[in-house]
């Protein structure tokens, strides 16, 4: 086991932190985040912000696949 954390991979148009608040108070959100969310990892994401709503959807299955790879387990909607 790598020690990895289970991290939800998703695409937003929000700023992060309001996107993980909203999901925390139940407001569209993914029922694994509202209930087992902690925080968030900006040194996994941060690189990849800003991106155009196309270059999301297109990096957002890549992005779960390379994570997998690294060793942290993953869920997307």
């Amino acid at each position: 086991m790598s020690g990895k954390p289970c991290v939800y991979v998703g695409m937003t148009g929000l700023d992060p932190d309001v996107r993980f608040d909203k999901h925390k108070a139940g407001i569209q959100s993914n029922r694994y985040v509202k209930q087992y969310g902690i925080r968030l990892l900006p040194d996994l994401y941060e690189g990849f912000n800003p991106m155009t709503y196309d270059e999301a959807a297109s990096m957002e299955v890549e992005i779960g696949i390379d994570l997998r790879s690294a060793g942290f387990g993953v869920w997307q909607a």
